[in-house]
């Protein structure tokens, strides 16, 4: 296909496209209320439709009164079936594929069912609409001229049953029509590889041949292989491996400790950064405007919303929000209702509102991914912007990090400890820990009130991880490429003990 077919085909689709989300953001709550109806209409003869009586929920009070906000521990059991083969458990259409979970909150992986109509009404919908919203943005865009760089996972057959599981991206590309290789690099075959290490050299041999004009995956994933780029054709940026690049649409983890890394790569005044939020359970939000860091709710993805306050979150008799109940910048954890039959599935994300005409958000961090051992509720939307302060003013480059807590002993307060990797090792990191904990008592008030006089909390113990620490770690767990991710905070020291047994073993 040529580049006026693709311009012509989008601009036609632009059009009726944006009537509709003109649509959702003139009617948010109607958009919602009708698809919650539609959902529950469409699964009322499903076994959990059966059990929970669907068809005689009326209201939006009915189905928050009668159906039960739950965890992948509370439906594990329905997945496994399913996953087996039997159909009709939690939603009509047969399921085939399961995207297995990177299990940031713990070992354990998680098999999130994904429907046919999640798959096309959702993650693709989801897909069309970022590049959608950024051409409508930018009309001038020539990214069609030439290809997006795309970095998947794998997939396997999962016994003989017909049923599969692989990583989300893994089965987008396994399920993408035959033109997408075209407009695509690197190819389906090689994007699909299984190791990680022999599809990175694989991938470099087919991207490094193409005019790469866009970029797509997971930042800290995408770096690495970005290095390798540069690295084997013995080139200063990515500009001078491809001059025409125009936009990263990331997603998967936070931005923020990767930005000045992907400038110094791509230092182009003018290049783009259009963040996503999709998951393995759905396409959620997509950043609607040039140089913006908040993102636009999809209402119309086949997803019904719900909030739990984080304040509340812990609370015996916690109650959810729908759309219309919530605040700006409240934290709040997502309840979601599918259209794959994830029934007021609590997804462990947090966000905050940056408006609420037409509604936006921000990823503010995990409902398990913090520390709050001694009440500090530290959130990852705080480690983050300290690291990013704290890096810019040092002038050092952070790659990887993470934390957990210190805990008390006898008279002695507790403490954050951090073991954090840096792209050149830095001669004192004093500095650095000053300026990240000054950052941190700035944006987060039980983090300062904590630390006052180190009276619950001394001052952040920082380590300097060696080159290769974290890809060494999450290698020996199984966990390379992908949407794998390092967990960056938590209330325990489970990952902190592990990465600096491995850090003082070599």
């Amino acid at each position: 296909m040529t580049t006026d077919i693709f311009n012509s085909i989008l601009s036609w689709y632009l059009k009726k496209r944006y009537h509709q989300i003109e649509l959702f953001i003139k009617y948010p709550n109607e958009v919602q209320s009708e698809l919650l109806k539609g959902l529950l209409d469409t699964a009322k003869n499903t076994e959990l439709g059966r059990f929970y009586n669907f068809s005689s929920i009326k209201t939006y009070e009915d189905f928050r009164n009668r159906v039960p906000i739950s965890s992948y521990e509370d439906i594990a059991g329905l997945i496994e079936r399913n996953r087996k083969g039997e159909q009709n458990v939690f939603w009509p259409s047969s399921i085939k594929w399961f995207a297995k979970s990177s299990g940031t909150t713990n070992a354990k992986s998680k098999f999130i069912p994904v429907s046919e109509e999640s798959l096309q009404g959702c993650h693709y919908n989801g897909m069309k609409d970022a590049l959608a919203m950024y051409i409508y943005n930018n009309p001038d865009t020539d990214v069609f001229a030439g290809k997006s760089l795309r970095l998947g996972g794998s997939h396997d057959i999962y016994e003989n049953n017909k049923t599969f599981f692989g990583d989300l991206s893994a089965i987008l590309i396994e399920n993408t029509p035959f033109w997408a290789d075209f407009v695509s690099t690197p190819s389906s075959k090689v994007s699909l590889m299984g190791d990680w290490e022999i599809k990175m050299e694989a991938i470099l041999n087919e991207v490094l041949k193409e005019d790469v004009r866009s970029l797509a995956g997971v930042p800290s994933w995408m770096l690495v292989l970005l290095n390798e780029a540069i690295k084997k054709t013995g080139k200063n940026n990515l500009l001078e491996i491809w001059p025409n690049l125009e936009v990263f649409f990331h997603g998967g983890v936070g931005f923020s400790p990767f930005k000045e890394l992907y400038k110094n790569h791509i230092p182009k005044s003018d290049f783009k950064y259009y963040d996503v939020y999709n998951a393995s359970e759905g396409f959620f939000a997509i950043q609607d405007r040039n140089y913006q860091n908040d993102m636009l709710l999809m209402l119309d993805y086949g997803i019904f919303y719900e909030f739990i306050p984080m304040d509340e979150f812990n609370n015996e008799n916690r109650r959810a929000l729908r759309l219309s109940e919530v605040e700006l910048y409240k934290n709040y954890a997502i309840v979601i209702t599918t259209n794959s039959g994830m029934w007021r599935y609590l997804i462990g994300d947090t966000v905050k509102f940056t408006s609420l005409s037409p509604y936006r958000i921000k990823i503010s961090g995990r409902t398990k991914h913090f520390i709050n051992t001694f009440g500090e509720e530290l959130i990852i939307e705080n480690s983050e912007e300290a690291i990013k302060v704290a890096s810019k003013k040092t002038g050092l480059e952070v790659l990887e990090y993470s934390a957990g807590p210190v805990y008390m002993e006898d008279d002695k307060s507790g403490a954050h400890e951090w073991v954090i990797e840096f792209k050149n090792q830095p001669e004192s990191i004093d500095e650095f820990a000053y300026l990240m904990d000054e950052t941190l008592q700035a944006l987060n008030s039980d983090y300062e009130a904590k630390r006052f006089n180190n009276m619950t909390l001394s001052a952040p113990k920082i380590n300097v991880a060696r080159k290769n620490l974290f890809y060494d770690w999450m290698k020996g767990r199984g966990k390379l490429g992908g949407q794998n991710k390092v967990p960056r905070l938590a209330n325990n020291r489970e990952y902190i003990d592990a990465l600096l047994q491995l850090n003082n073993s070599n």
